[in-house]
């Protein structure tokens, strides 16, 4: 008999079995893959650390949460600062200086807001009814076309006037020449991956890799006191009130005999008709000098049972569904949800461990 279940060894699973045991409590993790560490799961590949489900990289502004992570790993000192391409067109994210510059041939940030607020104004939307008209009233068409339009849309699987508007509430326009996408002031990758991270958090825990929890759930729960349930919140209930969307992901991987592909380690497609959203290349992550490359080609599509669900479609259909079931979860005495897809929310990494660390604060 252990005193926690754990389902699934993702960041939430992990950090919460890692903050049990430290009080004595006994775990055991169940893992549908056959690995630990859910989506920040890292794999060696020709001596470079590969994120196997897309580019993780840890940024926060708390220090409860950068002091909490450091423990497991050293981190470098990456920024991310991802290059859209349009055609054959490139241009720096987020919205800055430097893509202003490229786009229009201006040098001030006076230029640069005169510019938008000119095609704001020729697009004359005050009441945006969807995406688009949303992302034109903050933007203008020149940024909406080239860096905004096709990229979302392959990434929702619907065209941008079919998506709500509440999908983008702003657009980032930084006046500045400055490429740093998230401007936290924590930032970086752990120094030889993402997986040595979860295997110290698991260390004295009981894992089983290859066992869903679901195919026998009620044996599983038999051998715990508490279970802490990181899988889909309509799955653990059957459907039993309809389906949540997700939207999932396919990755394409590909060894290359060169040191050096495309010269960063994110590059997204905006264009509609490029099928994939983005390219990593990992070893940028780690400023690796090897003498091959591997990259990832990223496949936004439309979730099936049986697939990974990445991203919960959080509209207003999908939030109405799920409060339906977290009013069952609420009613849960010895089950806790948790995680982006027991919670049915968009997590980044830090605030995985925010929740975690509040999750065993609040049970511990």
């Amino acid at each position: 008999m252990y005193d926690y279940l754990i389902v699934g060894s993702g960041l939430f699973g992990a950090i919460f079995a890692h903050e049990a045991m430290k009080k004595g409590k006994t775990c055991l993790v169940l893992e549908k893959r056959d690995h630990i560490g859910g989506n920040i799961y890292t794999e060696e590949v020709e001596g470079i650390q590969v994120h196997r489900y897309g580019a993780h990289i840890f940024h926060t502004s708390n220090k409860e949460v950068w002091d909490y992570i450091q423990q497991f790993a050293e981190f470098n000192r990456y920024t991310n600062s991802p290059i859209a391409r349009y055609k054959d067109e490139l241009y720096n994210l987020p919205f800055n200086m430097n893509t202003f510059s490229k786009m229009w041939g201006i040098a001030t940030p006076a230029e640069a807001k005169a510019r938008i607020e000119e095609q704001v104004k020729e697009a004359g939307i005050t009441e945006p009814k969807n995406l688009e008209e949303q992302a034109l009233s903050l933007v203008g068409r020149d940024i909406y076309e080239k860096l905004v339009k096709g990229y979302t849309e392959k990434q929702w699987g619907r065209r941008a006037t079919e998506l709500p508007s509440f999908i983008i509430k702003r657009l980032p326009v930084r006046l500045t020449y400055d490429n740093n996408y998230f401007n936290d002031k924590y930032q970086g990758i752990p120094v030889g991956g993402y997986t040595q991270i979860i295997e110290k958090m698991l260390e004295g825990a009981d894992v089983r890799l290859n066992t869903d929890f679901l195919s026998n759930k009620e044996s599983f729960s038999a051998m715990a006191h508490k279970i802490v349930y990181t899988g889909m919140i309509d799955a653990y209930y059957d459907y039993s009130l309809g389906e949540l969307e997700y939207r999932s992901l396919r990755f394409e991987d590909e060894i290359l005999d060169t040191d050096n592909y495309q010269g960063n380690a994110v590059v997204n497609y905006t264009e509609y008709e490029v099928p994939y959203t983005r390219i990593i290349e990992h070893k940028h992550f780690e400023y690796g000098t090897q003498p091959k490359t591997v990259i990832t080609r990223e496949y936004p599509q439309v979730w099936h049972h049986g697939d990974e669900p990445y991203y919960p479609m959080n509209d207003e259909k999908n939030n109405t569904l799920y409060k339906k079931y977290r009013e069952l979860a609420d009613k849960e005495e010895n089950v806790i949800f948790g995680g982006r897809l027991g919670m049915y929310q968009y997590f980044d990494m830090h605030n995985i461990v925010a929740e975690a660390l509040k999750c065993a604060k609040q049970y511990l």
